[in-house]
């Protein structure tokens, strides 16, 4: 018997121990409403001190609830589970706390003995979204001619302003201003840091909408049930603590709403979605009216639409409604050629904001940025620009300001120097032919000079053998064509 009281003594501050080390807020109260149970973590959400709660009836501590707007009382009452709600609610102390609850009963022999509730804190979530409505209310209401300074939650980007000499995303800007003059979604996709939202802005800032709202919104940044009121709006009462506020549909009427990472926005939500693109009539998260609104909507994904769709994070009737326009931004590493001409865009930038003057990349830098593989694409090159810009002390980049990933890149390239075999005399007049072209025929030379005779010589043999064909060069070297054009220009300005 002493066997069987100390295993469930062991069982019961084990399982307080797992309870006490969760992050979300844990609370349990019985029959009567009565505390038994409340964590750290609720006590800090709250705060409260567990000791101010425990054995104290709910109403008691939390004033501002009554038996119908609380949830473990609700679940006391009906003895039916209520997921994913969101809370806002009053303490003693008079703080005022944001969460989004779920609820389930307590039961014991299949008789109800209280409720369990799990809080997630969304306080501070829940502030910055309403200062978010509540500023987009006056950008929209305060006529861009009237403001001195633009607001950082206007559209800023034209079509001008995105650097580019690919051939695909000359074509994309051209189809991109197309599209700008028409009010059809457009879906837009690529990897993180490719550019889609300055093609988002560049399209509200071409279109006949560019003098109203654009407001731009992540769905991957707010839970279901703040985004739900974040974008269609709330009225008084529908839910705990819940005020009258217009969403981000209304906020952007006549203008423009962009969505980014949609294939992050809840399933319940994209259905919801799809009924105000096809309808174009909002309703507040607990009313009953609709609300017409006229807003073009621009999304973006940062995978294949296609493939999210298969992974069941994106509806498949959405993506075709979204999917009027569509735009796919390329990686970086697509095109090289941008490479130079953004380098340089961004060495500009630092150079005003940090007061250097900055003018070029050491050989070596320039080399290992046309054969990094950019994983975070044109915000990538332009952190590491910007990081080597807070190290370098005089007008060039060397390769130890670079961050250590792009310092350890491999070149993609190898030179091939005289074998053994010629050493030994086998093929000795190809050998001291190429020995001779970097200057070593008559001693040694600086390292960085006769490797760049050295790549000079085998570009030139490449080029013959090949009888000037770039592409055909480029395979022999093994060097992508876009950096193989680079090194021949660099050449060229060497020369002149």
């Amino acid at each position: 018997m002493d066997r069987e009281k100390r295993e469930t003594r062991e069982t019961v501050e084990m399982l307080n121990a797992i309870l006490a080390s969760i992050d979300e807020g844990i609370h349990a109260v019985d029959r009567k409403g009565i505390t038994i149970y409340y964590n750290e973590a609720a006590a800090r959400l709250d705060g409260l001190e567990p000791q101010e709660v425990i054995g104290r009836h709910l109403l008691e501590v939390f004033p501002s609830l009554e038996h119908g707007t609380s949830t473990l009382l609700t679940v006391i009452e009906t003895g039916r589970s209520i997921p994913d709600t969101p809370q806002t609610y009053t303490t003693s102390r008079g703080t005022k706390v944001h969460t989004v609850n779920t609820t389930l009963p307590i039961l014991s022999g299949g008789k109800l003995i209280g409720a369990l509730e799990v809080a997630k804190d969304l306080t501070r979530l829940k502030e910055l979204s309403e200062k978010l409505l509540d500023l987009q209310a006056q950008v929209v209401g305060v006529p861009k001619a009237s403001s001195k300074k633009r607001s950082p939650l206007e559209a800023r980007w034209t079509f001008d302003q995105i650097l580019t000499q690919s051939r695909e995303m000359l074509l994309l800007k051209e189809l991109a201003a197309r599209a700008a003059g028409t009010s059809s979604p457009v879906l837009l996709s690529g990897e993180t840091g490719t550019g889609k939202e300055l093609f988002v802005q560049s399209i509200h800032n071409a279109s006949p909408r560019r003098h109203k709202p654009f407001i731009a919104q992540n769905c991957a940044a707010l839970p279901a049930p703040l985004l739900e009121g974040l974008l269609f709006g709330t009225v008084k009462g529908s839910f705990t603590g819940a005020e009258t506020r217009p969403g981000l549909f209304e906020l952007a009427d006549g203008g423009t709403l962009f969505l980014d990472e949609i294939n992050s926005m809840p399933m319940e939500l994209q259905a919801k979605l799809l009924r105000v693109l096809q309808e174009g009539l909002v309703r507040r998260v607990g009313d009953t009216k609709v609300i017409e609104v006229d807003v073009r909507i621009l999304a973006a994904t940062n995978q294949n639409p296609l493939q999210a769709i298969e992974a069941g994070l994106l509806r498949s009737d959405l993506y075709y409604r979204l999917n009027v326009v569509s735009l796919h931004l390329p990686r970086l590493a697509e095109r090289r050629e941008d490479i130079p001409l953004l380098t340089r865009a961004f060495l500009t930038k630092f150079n005003a904001a940090f007061g250097k003057a900055v003018t070029e990349l050491a050989p070596d830098v320039q080399d290992r940025f046309l054969a990094y593989e950019w994983p975070g694409n044109v915000r990538e090159l332009e952190h590491a620009v910007e990081g080597a810009m807070n190290l370098v002390a005089g007008d060039r980049i060397e390769r130890e300001h670079l961050p250590p990933a792009i310092q350890q890149a491999a070149l993609g390239w190898e030179t091939t120097l005289p074998s053994a075999k010629s050493a030994r005399g086998g093929d000795r007049a190809e050998g001291g032919d190429v020995m001779s072209a970097i200057g070593l025929a008559d001693g040694v030379r600086p390292l960085r000079e006769s490797m760049e005779r050295l790549e000079q010589e085998l570009i030139r043999r490449a080029l013959e053998q090949t009888g000037g064909n770039i592409q055909q060069a480029s395979k022999l070297l093994q060097v992508p064509r876009q950096t193989l054009q680079y090194r021949l220009s660099r050449q060229q300005k060497q020369d002149e």
